[in-house]
Formats: C-alpha cells, structure tokens, sequence
C-alpha cells in the first residue's frame, strides 16, 4: 500500500530521503538546518546502506549506528553535533511512520539528550546606556565631530527590535513607516517564499524615528536603509564601543541577545518574544531557555 507520498516500507532509504527533504524544504525550515538534517541522514544512509529498504530498519540498527558514530566511526562528534543527528533521526522516522510508509516509528525509543551551547555574552544596563550616550553625543555633534545621526540609527535599531544582521542589510525604505501618528514601525521581508514565516511588524520609538529622519537628511539613502557593506556596519559598531571604553566587542549578535533579554526583564511574555525575534518553535527550545537564563535575577 503506498502511502500519501508514494513511499511503501520497501522503498529505499534513498528514495525515503528524497522525499523527506522535499518535505522540509516545503514547510519552510532553514536551509542550513535542512542541509545539517541532510547530511546527518546521508551518514546513516552509507552506514546501513543506501538501498537498504525504510521497513527493515529497527531501532537495534539505529543505536548500532549512534554508537558507531559516537566511538567507533573515528572521527570526532561533539555533544552537540551528536544531539542535532539524534533530533534527525528523529525528525525523519516519524515522517515516515505519519505518512504511512512504516508501521512504527523505530526512532521513537532513542533517547534525545539536550545540549546547550554556552551563553552569549550581552550588555548590562549600564554598558547599554553608556553606548547609547556616545551615540546621541555623535549624533548631535557633542563629541568634537560634525553631528552623524547614523551610529545612534543603527544601534538603536538593534537594540530595539532585536533583528538579526542580514535583515537589518536587507532593510529597505519601503519598509520602515517613521511617520505613523499611531508611532512607528518597520517590517521586516524576506523574498524566499520559504521564509515568509519569519515575517513580521516591529514598533520603533519616537527617538530613533527622529533620529532616521536626520540620517535620512544627512546621507541620503535611495532603497536600501543602510547601503554598506556589512563590515562597515561592523566598524561603526566596533567604533562605539571602543569610544565608550566597552569591555566587550559590540556587534550584531550581542545586541539581538541584549534586546531580547531586556524584553523578558520587562516581563514580556515568551511566545511575544519568540514571535519579536522571527524565530520557530523549535529553534525557541534552545534559545528561550538561555534568554530566561540570562534575564534570571541573581542568586
């Protein structure tokens, strides 16, 4: 009996794989992660064997093949590498037991084991407000230069809404509205279809919409909001920090982790958070736990 993809238990390993991965790239995961996935399934496929039929594989053949890869295969596997191989074993045997092409999903009795990587390193309160002091000071031309609205534009953005390096480079005018009377707003776009879930409308405050204003005047952008490269993002961010002695080395990622952890300081609810930053159930296991973590009042 096929089932509702054409897959019958004694299809292929290799035929299943195909269609898995057609299904996953149609649900709109990453491309990176159904890359990972991929590659995590081709390993299994050369340890047992790509024509190996999909209703012949049991659980005793998977923990052979975990534990050949974990201390046999001779090559290194870190924990977390380990753990993703696991939650794509995962992933593939329950398609194809919810799809019909076996009875049972051999995978179901693997044990999942939970690796967190280490916590990113963000700004305190006060490091936050000393950037935001240079910024505004180079901004209005208070710190011995002609005022230079784009620093404060940009690290203002970040800390905000959270976005992540390329959507901020992929910013457009057209998507951002400065000049709401019920307060402003960008959204952020993607033009993958794959990706539309990451899709979504964050408000600005009445500072940086007066601020992007003044950049606007001074620079001129004609579509994109910031027409450089992304090393150059990087150097301003570097700049700031550097002139408000900052320990730390500022930059995309540190601000994205800093607005989402203040965002739960301010009691803002997880699922709000989530939805804020443009990212999926799945990837919000690992990162929710480690905003919590980081916004967690000491002991």
């Amino acid at each position: 009996m096929l089932s509702q993809h054409g897959l019958q238990s004694e299809a292929s390993l290799k035929t299943a794989l195909v269609v898995w991965r057609a299904h996953l790239e149609q649900s709109g995961m990453a491309t990176n992660t159904i890359k990972a996935f991929a590659a995590d399934l081709s390993l299994l496929a050369r340890y047992l064997g790509a024509g190996r039929a999909i209703g012949e594989i049991g659980t005793t053949d998977l923990q052979s093949f975990l534990r050949w890869m974990r201390k046999e295969r001779g090559i290194p596997c870190s924990p977390k590498t380990y753990a993703r191989r696991v939650t794509s074993l995962k992933s593939f045997f329950r398609f194809i037991d919810q799809v019909g092409a076996i009875h049972g999903d051999p995978a179901q009795a693997i044990l999942q084991e939970t690796v967190l990587s280490p916590l990113p390193e963000i700004l305190t309160a006060a490091e936050q407000q000393a950037l935001m002091e240079v910024a505004r000071g180079l901004r209005q031309g208070t710190l011995e230069t002609k005022p230079d609205s784009r620093p404060f534009t940009l690290l203002d953005l970040l800390l905000e809404t959270g976005i992540k390096k390329g959507e901020c480079l992929a910013l457009k005018l057209s998507h951002v509205a400065a000049e709401e009377a019920d307060g402003a707003y960008l959204f952020v776009r993607y033009s993958n279809p794959r990706l539309r879930f990451k899709e979504r409308k964050l408000s600005l405050s009445t500072e940086w919409a007066l601020a992007f204003r003044e950049y606007r005047e001074q620079y001129g952008p004609i579509d994109q909001v910031f027409p450089w490269s992304p090393r150059r993002l990087e150097y301003l961010l570097e700049d700031l920090g550097q002139i408000s002695r900052l320990d730390k080395h500022l930059s995309f990622d540190m601000c994205r982790w800093t607005c989402a952890v203040r965002d739960r300081e301010n009691h803002i609810p997880p699922e709000r958070v989530r939805e804020k930053l443009g990212l999926s159930r799945i990837q919000w296991r690992e990162i929710g736990k480690k905003i919590d973590k980081l916004a967690a009042p000491p002991l």
